[in-house]
């Protein structure tokens, strides 16, 4: 009590040192030093804060004798308060109401010092949220895009629209901002709530939006940003826009056809109106248009428009066509040297490209027949596509069919070992003649005859024999036209016949070949009857019966030449 009374009648005379601040952070411990030197003979310290009104409470006591420490029963620092023995006073759990001038005191039997602390309590608020947010903005009309709000601030904040990063100013009847602050009164923490109004363009379609709280901490200004936010813009169509779908070049009889109309509004039109080449209305659809298997007379303009034809576009599309007429076609049969016209016909939507195909091989130029041959016969294809146009193409084939009588040339010739004799019929025709072999007399069938390939209506037939005497050949060729005879004569082995061309151009070789035979013979002939004359009387009889038998023989042999000769000229005529 009596050092009570020493603290009343003292005077308090406060340090010029300034004001000293500590700033703490919501919810942590608040420390304040006692910032004054500890004088010889203290006696005690305390630690009182001053109310709004000036007037003190204390709130710590320590003795320096017998270092005890005492709280004053102030319910808002209860189990709150801690004292150290330099007198520095902390106090956890740092609340808003802890925001006060402390001042800490040191008492002697002579003075009482004093030094006061200023306590600033900060409290980050929470990451600003856009709340409220509209379904989708209209142009050219205010509304609410939403409220950003942040909580639990302290001191209070302030609060900023962005859109793409740059600061939302207010402008009257475009960008209205209103901000509004509320305190909770258990905490003194405060909420700050900005709603934004926007009148929106077409651009904000994919703008974003977003707010920044602007507060101060301990350490000075800081900001948090929002999430930002994309808004649905709608806007009225300005165009509609027409397309052929696939978006392919060219479009091609028996194609599918989608036409697709869009509008460029937000959201997009979901209805419009067709117009289609030969129809007077609009077809109501929606946004596509399907038409299948296309001809050539769906070439024209096609146009959209929306449902109140305020707006249209158009296209035009071009049906590519090609037709292909070949004259004769399928299977067409002809006779040798007979005539034959062709003609290959092309109508098409642009220029085609024609070419001719035979037995799958590419002609270099268009058949033509004037006289037909065996070599003519074969499959023909025309063809023709149009260019550009992919997967346009058109083919109709000819199945040519050249048929002929047989046709028979038969050569003779004396093989190279003088033992045999090769006896070849050429035989034309088609279908391909059966052949067979005879000899004259005997009208035996020959059966060991060799074939070659049948190739353009030919192929020959050969036999080689060794006649012991002069034989006459017949080579038989027969198909479904005709039977064909024709016979050759062949002379034994011992007379020596020349090789023989075997082609149709050596018919006069043969001819002078048959001469010379003839020559040799009547000179042998003539020889002979010359020796015979030169031998004796008695010899001259006998042997002149037997000269005489000779020169028969060799006129005989002249006669048969002659013969032969007349049958092979008939035969080659």
């Amino acid at each position: 009590r009596k050092m009570l009374n020493i603290v009343s009648s003292l005077s308090v005379s406060p340090l010029a040192l300034g004001l000293y601040t500590v700033n703490a952070v919501y919810g942590d411990t608040i420390t304040m030093p006692c910032r004054l030197e500890v004088p010889d003979g203290l006696m005690f310290g305390k630690w009182k804060y001053e109310m709004p009104n000036g007037s003190p409470v204390f709130i710590a006591f320590r003795s320096s004798t017998k270092k005890n420490v005492q709280y004053d029963d102030v319910p808002d620092y209860k189990d709150r308060l801690s004292l150290s023995e330099n007198y520095t006073l902390s106090i956890k759990n740092a609340r808003i109401s802890d925001e006060k001038r402390f001042v800490c005191m040191l008492v002697t039997e002579d003075d009482v010092s004093e030094e006061p602390t200023i306590v600033k309590v900060f409290k980050q608020p929470s990451q600003p949220e856009i709340l409220h947010q509209a379904d989708f903005l209209e142009t050219e009309k205010l509304q609410t895009l939403g409220e950003c709000v942040a909580r639990e601030s302290y001191p209070e904040g302030n609060v900023t629209w962005y859109k793409n990063g740059r600061v939302l100013q207010p402008v009257d009847k475009v960008v209205v901002i209103n901000l509004q602050k509320t305190v909770d009164k258990s905490t003194g923490l405060f909420t700050m709530t900005s709603s934004l109004q926007y009148m929106p363009t077409k651009e904000d379609a994919n703008a974003k939006f977003s707010c920044i709280v602007t507060y101060f901490g301990p350490s000075g200004q800081k900001t948090i940003q929002s999430e930002p936010v994309v808004f649905d813009v709608h806007y009225p169509t300005e165009k509609v826009t027409i397309e052929v779908l696939p978006q392919s070049t060219t479009v091609k009889e028996g194609d599918n056809i989608t036409l697709k109309c869009s509008g460029n509004g937000n959201p997009p039109p979901q209805e419009f109106l067709f117009y289609i080449p030969g129809e007077a209305e609009g077809i109501r659809s929606s946004d596509t248009y399907i038409m299948t298997d296309v001809k050539r007379n769906a070439t024209g303009e096609y146009k959209c428009s929306l449902t109140d034809k305020s707006m249209m576009d158009s296209t035009i599309i071009t049906v590519h066509y090609l037709d292909l007429q070949l004259t004769p076609s399928g299977e067409v049969t002809k006779q040798i040297g007979e005539d034959l016209p062709v003609s290959c016909t092309i109508s098409s939507s642009r220029n085609a490209t024609v070419f001719w195909i035979k037995d799958n091989t590419r002609m270099q130029t268009s058949p033509s027949f004037s006289s037909l041959q065996y070599q003519d016969a074969g499959n023909y294809i025309c063809e023709t596509t149009l260019q550009e146009v992919e997967g346009l193409k058109k083919r109709k084939t000819l199945k040519l069919i050249v048929e002929g009588k047989p046709q028979i040339k038969m050569t003779k010739k004396t093989n190279t070992n003088k033992m045999s004799k090769t006896i070849v019929c050429h035989v034309e025709g088609f279908p391909k003649p059966a052949v067979q072999w005879t000899v004259t007399g005997s009208g035996s069938i020959i059966n060991k005859a060799k074939e070659t390939k049948y190739v353009n209506g030919k192929f020959s037939s050969k036999i080689v024999i060794a006649p012991e005497e002069n034989v006459t050949l017949t080579c038989i060729a027969e198909n479904e036209l005709e039977r064909t005879v024709t016979s050759l004569n062949v002379s034994a082995i011992s007379i020596p016949e020349y090789d023989e061309p075997e082609d149709r151009g050596d018919d006069n070789s043969e001819k002078v070949n048959d001469q010379a035979k003839l020559i040799v013979g009547i000179v042998v002939g003539l020889l002979l009857a010359a020796l015979v004359a030169g031998v004796v009387y008695w010899l001259y009889v006998k042997k002149s019966k037997t000269a005489s038998k000779h020169v028969d023989k060799d006129l005989g042999n002249i006669e048969e030449n002659k013969k032969l000769e007349e049958n092979n000229h008939k035969s080659e005529t």
